[in-house]
Order: structure tokens, then C-alpha cells, then sequence
């Protein structure tokens, strides 16, 4: 069978190498130059299967009220007239409960621990190197609050099973030497040695080079204009340099999802959410960590990659606009900087954003429409590098006939 993916990220591609396994014919389709291009190119780094917890909650409407017209907010809404974010924001809200958060964790969870599997014998399979380590994730907590939520995540995380545990401030310090130098107050955290991290990007264009030495075909600097359908099936994708007939055609768009599909009358619940990251020379300098973190107190995350520190974090909503905010770039490195004085050369930090496909319930997308051949791998949030190898086995699985290793229920579009 023949199979169109749309989308070479690292969503698309594992997607692709997963239905090359199941023995089909791959055209993966994209509009920039090569692989991870856009929100795979400069993410945060991290496998945090560990962290996998809903952004809507019981405690986040009151989160979110106190960040309202601060620009520095971990979470930021540029006020605009915009009823997709509008509707996006209702559904979000309803999902704002112990009881929906709960079953929102275990769809999260569900997915997020089988990716991880799956990443390591792909790993193990291919001889991959991407800058990845397996140190796990040291999550460390500026504040008694912040400390209080951390706690409660970590509870339900042992509640699943997770080798997530809490550690005192000399714990911190132990697991990375680096937090010695941080001038920001450090009152102790979790740490999950279960967790990883790594280039989502030099993972992505080593694993299309497998692809393409295994057959597929990648169209590279290739507009997807629309989608063509006839008798309830898609009969080929249209692009600006001809049209690709396929059987089946998967659709791993990210945030530009919902844009492909509208015209098909599908409406599908995902909003652009704009992260920034940087990325840090560390060479001649010895105060960078070494293990990967997560910041609660600010929302960021650290990892090592290589010779460079990537920082990211930070979410704004405000549509398809991929502008960056001088004085959100300047908080990320003021933030990285309290923790890590002497991790790299300040003068020389490039700087990134990308869009984040976020769903109301903090779940993707996985699964069939009412298109018989036409498919979804999409909305995967912030954890698309955590999820990304685990929804694509299972959504190959699904179009090639064989019962996916997990469950996809309550993961499909139906749920909306």
C-alpha cells in the first residue's frame, strides 16, 4: 500500500519509518528544505514521559488569571479577536477538573511511556546518536508553592508506577554539580531517572536518512495546497508541483493541522502555542549541566546537547505569529543565567520559537476520520519529541490492519 505523510518533523518521520517496517510504499511530503525544519528544529530536547502532566487542571484558570497582561507570564495571551482561540479557550475550560485531569494523565501517560520504549529499541535497532543522554530529568523548585505542586504530581506519578521520586536541596546540587554557581534559590524537586533527552532534530534527519536508505520518498520545498476526496475516501494530495496519489494518506501537520483539514469539513481542536527556546556555546566553559532539568518555578527547560546548552520554555498564544518578543527572549536568558552563571558564551546565543500543537485536554490526536484512508498524528502539545516514536507505531499499526500496542481510545477525534 502506498502511504502520503504530510509533515517530515520528527512526528512524520517516525511515522514513516514505522509504516515502511509494516512493509508500505512512503512519500512523505513537506514544505521546507529537509527534515525537522520547523517545531522538531530547536525544541526543548526532552523525553519526559515522567512529566507527562495535563496543562489543564483544577489550579490553572487561577494561574492564568494572575498572569493576565504580564508579559513575562510563563503563559501569555495576546489579547485579539480570534474565535479559533476563542473556542479552543472554552473547551480548555472544561477540561479544567481533578476528574478530567486525571483522565486526561492517564491518555498522556498511555502514550508518553510507550514512545519512550519504543525511542530506545528504535535507538538500540539503528545505532542512533543524537546528542542524547540518559542521565533522567532533575525538576527543581524556586518556591514553597511551586514545591507544594511538585509534590502532588509526583504522587500521581508513583500512583502509575513512574520511578518519579522527591529529592531535598543537596540532592539537587548532587545530581548536578553545575546548580552550585545558581544564584536563584533552590528548595529541592523530583527527579526522574527514567527520563531523557536529546536533539529532536539531529534524531529526526538521521532517522529520514534511514527511510530514504529503506525507500521512501521525501518531497522537499513542497507546498501542500489540499487535500482531494471522492466517495468518502481521499484520492490524492494536491501540491504546487503536481498532484501524489496514494490508498492512504496521514496527516502530521502539527498546529498546521486544523488549516489541512477545514476545507474537509473536519474540525479539529488544535492551537498554535509559540515556545521559545535558546541555544548556548558551552565550549571552554565548565558551569553547564550536565543532566537535562526543568524549571518549575518559570515553566523552562535545560538540556544538554553536545556542546551546546538549549533552553526553552515560555507559551504565548497568539495564532500562526511566529514573531519573538524582545523581552521574552531576555527572560530566558536572565532565568538560564541565575541558574547557570558560567555555562557558555553569552555573546554568541541563538535564539528560536516554533508553534506547539496543543489540544484543550493536553492529548493528541491519533487515529482514523471520516475519511476511510485518511489519517491523524497530530497535536501532540509540548510533548511531541516524548510522544513522537510511540503515536507513530501505533498509528502505522492502525492503517496497516494489526492491533496497536496500546489503546487509542479516547485519543481519536471522535473525543471532540
Amino acid at each position: 500500500m502506498h502511504v502520503v505523510v504530510m509533515g517530515a518533523g520528527v512526528i512524520g518521520t517516525t511515522a514513516a519509518w514505522y509504516l515502511l517496517q509494516n512493509g508500505h510504499q512512503v512519500t512523505v511530503v513537506d514544505r521546507r528544505h529537509a527534515s525537522a525544519q520547523e517545531t522538531s528544529f530547536a525544541n526543548g530536547g526532552q523525553i519526559s514521559a515522567c512529566h507527562a502532566t495535563p496543562w489543564a487542571n483544577a489550579s490553572t484558570p487561577k494561574q492564568i488569571l494572575g498572569w493576565l497582561g504580564r508579559e513575562e507570564a510563563p503563559l501569555l495571551f495576546r489579547m485579539r479577536f480570534d474565535p479559533q482561540l476563542f473556542s479552543w479557550g472554552l473547551r480548555f475550560l472544561r477540561n479544567c477538573t481533578d476528574a478530567r485531569a486525571r483522565i486526561n494523565l492517564e491518555k498522556a501517560l498511555r502514550v508518553a511511556i510507550y514512545s519512550r520504549d519504543c525511542l530506545r529499541a528504535l535507538r538500540d535497532e539503528l545505532d542512533l546518536e543524537y546528542d542524547h543522554s540518559t542521565r533522567g530529568i532533575l525538576h527543581i523548585c524556586r518556591t514553597e508553592q511551586d514545591m507544594v505542586a511538585v509534590e502532588k504530581a509526583t504522587a500521581q506519578m508513583q500512583e502509575y508506577g513512574l520511578k518519579r521520586r522527591l529529592v531535598s536541596p543537596q540532592e539537587c546540587l548532587n545530581i548536578e554539580p553545575a546548580l552550585r554557581d545558581a544564584t536563584a534559590p533552590i528548595i529541592g524537586g523530583s527527579f526522574t531517572p527514567d527520563d531523557e533527552s536529546g536533539d529532536a532534530r539531529k534524531f529526526t534527519e538521521c532517522l529520514s536518512e534511514h527511510c530514504i536508505a529503506k525507500g521512501a520518498a521525501f518531497h522537499f520545498n513542497t507546498n501542500i495546497t489540499g487535500l482531494v476526496h471522492d466517495q468518502g475516501k481521499i484520492t490524492c494530495v494536491q501540491t504546487d508541483k503536481g498532484d501524489i496519489h496514494a490508498d492512504a494518506f496521514l496527516v502530521c501537520l502539527g498546529s498546521y493541522s486544523p488549516l489541512m483539514l477545514a476545507p474537509l469539513g473536519i474540525k479539529l481542536p488544535i492551537y498554535p502555542c509559540k515556545g521559545y527556546s535558546i541555544s548556548i556555546d558551552t565550549t571552554g566553559y565548565s558551569g553547564a549541566p550536565e543532566t537535562a532539568l526543568i524549571d518549575d518555578s518559570v515553566k523552562m527547560v535545560y538540556s544538554r546537547l553536545g556542546t551546546h546548552l538549549r533552553v526553552a520554555g515560555t507559551a504565548e498564544l497568539d495564532g500562526y505569529n511566529l514573531r519573538m518578543s524582545l523581552r521574552r527572549q531576555k527572560l530566558i536568558v536572565d532565568k538560564a543565567l541565575e541558574l547557570f552563571p558560567n555555562s557558555g558564551d553569552r555573546s554568541s546565543i541563538d535564539f528560536w520559537s516554533g508553534l506547539r500543537p496543543v489540544t484543550p485536554d493536553s492529548a493528541p490526536v491519533l487515529g482514523d476520520t471520516k475519511y476511510a484512508n485518511l489519517y491523524l498524528n497530530t497535536g501532540h502539545g509540548t510533548l511531541g519529541w516524548t510522544m513522537s516514536c510511540g503515536s507513530a507505531k501505533a498509528v502505522a499499526d492502525l492503517i496497516s490492519d494489526k492491533t496497536p500496542d496500546i489503546s487509542l481510545t479516547g485519543l481519536g477525534i471522535d473525543r471532540f
